[in-house]
């Protein structure tokens, strides 16, 4: 046995969620300590990563215990040092979809949790409520009341770095609710996104979706409406490292049919969103403005969204030529070539 690996989380981020299933599913010895990254790093004398995101984890670097964040460069460097029951595709181009869905799941499917979470008064009522408790359940009435009000503030103020607002509300309900449909169908077919076991863009979304199907109740209502096949997948995934691991061949041509309208959605959404806020951020702008399908998008530019599309693209320039062209038919055949520049 190794020594387990250490992280911080909170079980209503989603991307503590993604990288728990993760580790579950690869059988790989863990310890989490639920709270506040901030508090616990201060308690054990290691300098706090900038930013602190959920979750934190507790690395060797040189000998060093150091904090770590950001879960896509995690997953990479754990599939490196534990390859067993990879979930990373050996097929080249099979595996940059499997990166763009994985960045979808992070990127665009965080705009429906954060969303549904902090624009409507039910919601935000219990987020502010749970959250709270969720990091100390013993705080005093009086207590929890100031944490409520002053967390779901703070929250709020903070939803223009999805882009949710009155002006872009419909759009994100439409895009939610056109995913769930999306998914209903594939679900009837297949297991997980892109094959019969799950991969890093299977634990992305997943992530997400126990706050949207879990926590919030306005998209779980929607969910449970829309498509009771995904509620069931997130409800499984959780922990998969019950599930027998085998090579399987598959390659981008064996893709559903659900997938390539799922990246029909994307074109029409998380793609023109990401394009357009790299191209705000490189040529300095504040904040953009696209027309997505008819429906206006508006918000302030995000610097890091712009580094998730240069990774993208630099994924897509270690394609050899062969696996270039296969990629890009895709991309084109599903209107997503802008993606890749």
């Amino acid at each position: 046995m190794t020594d387990p690996i250490k992280l911080i989380g909170n079980v209503a981020s989603p991307y503590t969620r993604k990288m728990v299933a993760y580790l579950r599913y690869k059988r790989i010895p863990y310890e989490v300590i639920w709270g506040q990254p901030e508090d616990i790093l201060k308690e054990i004398n290691i300098e706090p990563p900038k930013p602190i995101l959920l979750p934190v984890f507790i690395l060797d670097r040189n000998g060093q215990a150091t904090a770590v964040t950001d879960s896509t460069p995690l997953i990479k460097e754990f599939e490196e040092k534990y390859p067993d029951r990879s979930v990373l595709p050996k097929d080249p181009a099979l595996n940059f979809i499997n990166y763009v869905l994985e960045d979808f799941g992070d990127e665009w499917c965080t705009k429906f949790m954060f969303h549904y979470r902090w624009h409507f008064d039910e919601d935000a009522d219990n987020a502010g409520t749970i959250l709270p408790l969720g990091i100390n359940s013993n705080l005093k009435d009086d207590e929890l009341a100031f944490f409520k009000e002053h967390f779901a503030k703070r929250q709020i103020d903070r939803l223009w770095v999805v882009g949710s607002n009155n002006d872009t509300a419909e759009f994100i309900d439409k895009s939610y609710r056109k995913v769930l449909s999306i998914f209903e169908e594939h679900f009837k077919k297949h297991p997980f996104l892109l094959g019969n076991y799950p991969l890093s863009s299977d634990f992305a979304v997943y992530g997400q979706f126990t706050q949207l199907v879990g926590f919030d109740p306005t998209p779980r209502r929607i969910a449970h409406e829309i498509s009771p096949r995904t509620v069931a997948w997130v409800s499984t995934l959780e922990d998969r490292g019950g599930l027998n691991y085998f090579e399987e061949n598959k390659s981008l041509d064996s893709l559903s049919d659900s997938i390539h309208d799922l990246f029909k959605e994307l074109s029409i959404s998380y793609i023109p969103t990401m394009v357009e806020n790299h191209k705000a951020v490189n040529e300095g702008e504040k904040e953009w403005s696209v027309d997505l399908a008819g429906y206006p998008w508006k918000q302030k530019s995000f610097p890091y969204q712009a580094k998730c599309l240069d990774w993208i693209r630099d994924e897509f320039k270690k394609l050899d030529t062969e696996n270039q062209k296969k990629v890009l038919n895709f991309l084109t055949a599903t209107n997503c070539q802008s993606l890749v520049g």
